[in-house]
């Protein structure tokens, strides 16, 4: 089968190390150390293409370049720079992440800096982030005139627009604006008829279900108990959104959106016990992603022409869709016609 495309993570926010009293302080660089193992990891369970969608500094930005050159066998990473946001309380919680912007001009000139640091895309925050208690995520949080100049700025250079949307207000905007991706969009399913728009204009949704599951059950950290109510309501939206998206033939692509990476897989599991068939789960996991990305020439399929981004696998993920989340099952990847892990057997063979 072909490469697994996780198009929505934020690899610096993963859980990496847990320092106990009296141990010495972690240095700046050291993080980045832990992300390339993360992702190293990541491509050893076959996911051998990644779209970081929020990093702290260049952090991200520097393990692209390092794998680029061949410092280490990594997935293909896509990383957007600075997320652009208008004046924000998420500004204070995420402070090194967001790039705050105020207006239509200040909008398209954050746009810019992102291309100029060397982002693949540009990310936006439309509404406020349901992991922050202080923000609400119903209103926009920008007006229609501030994303109308950064997709116009961002799509005039060629690139690609990430959208994060909670609250229908933003969300609605993002639709008719023209962004290329909806990260999470829970409440469509009480707006069709922007899921039937989406469909026709070739925009993707990506659901992000395992994240809204980890708040509600706590998974990695312990919640407060308001965004544990507002998680439990939005992890029932977004099923009947998925279910809607479905029948509205709109293109979804797999976001895991938790940790760690390695584990991206275990979204489509999500997504076929929120009601997806395990083809169309796979179909989002492959090319629905690269069509997301805007790579779906080059990758997604298998195919002449195509980069041999390639997974074999023990078991059939046709019938039960786990078996890409046990590493046993992941017998060979192959990223970009290198091997990237292979089980003794086929090596031998």
């Amino acid at each position: 089968m072909p490469g697994l495309i996780d198009v929505h993570t934020h690899l610096s926010l993963q859980p990496r190390l847990e320092l106990t009293e009296g141990m010495e302080k972690l240095r700046p660089q050291v993080n980045g150390h832990f992300v390339g193992n993360l992702i190293q990891r990541a491509l050893r369970m076959g996911i051998t293409t990644i779209r970081d969608v929020g990093a702290w500094g260049d952090e991200i930005l520097a393990i692209r370049q390092a794998a680029r050159y061949g410092a280490f066998l990594a997935p293909r990473i896509l990383a957007c720079g600075r997320i652009v946001s208008a004046t924000s309380p998420g500004g204070r919680h995420f402070e090194g992440m967001y790039r705050e912007a105020d207006g239509p001009d200040e909008m398209r000139k954050a746009a810019r800096q992102q291309l100029r640091r060397g982002a693949d895309f540009v990310k936006i925050m439309m509404t406020g982030a349901r992991s922050v208690e202080y923000e609400n995520p119903g209103p926009s949080q920008v007006t229609r005139e501030e994303v109308a100049a950064l997709v116009d700025e961002v799509h005039r250079q060629g690139y690609r627009v990430a959208a994060h949307c909670e609250g229908l207000e933003g969300t609605l905007l993002a639709i008719e604006e023209g962004v290329d991706t909806i990260e999470h969009g829970f409440y469509l399913n009480q707006k069709p008829d922007y899921l039937a728009r989406m469909a026709q204009s070739g925009q993707t949704l990506v659901p992000t279900l395992s994240f809204l599951h980890d708040i509600v059950t706590g998974r990695h950290e312990s919640w407060s108990d308001a965004l544990v109510e507002r998680g439990t309501y939005n992890v029932a939206e977004a099923a009947r959104t998925l279910e809607a998206a479905i029948a509205a033939y709109v293109n979804i692509a797999m976001g895991f959106d938790s940790g760690p990476e390695e584990n991206a897989a275990s979204e489509l599991v999500e997504l076929v016990a929120a009601g997806m068939s395990n083809r169309d789960a796979l179909v989002a996991g492959t090319s629905g992603g690269a069509k997301a990305l805007g790579l779906n020439d080059e990758i997604g399929r298998i195919g002449e022409g195509m980069a041999a981004d390639l997974v074999i696998v023990k078991g059939d993920p046709l019938e039960d869709i786990s078996v890409l989340t046990e590493a046993e099952r992941v017998q060979l990847v192959i990223r970009s016609g290198h091997i990237a892990h292979a089980v003794t057997e086929l090596l031998a063979s």
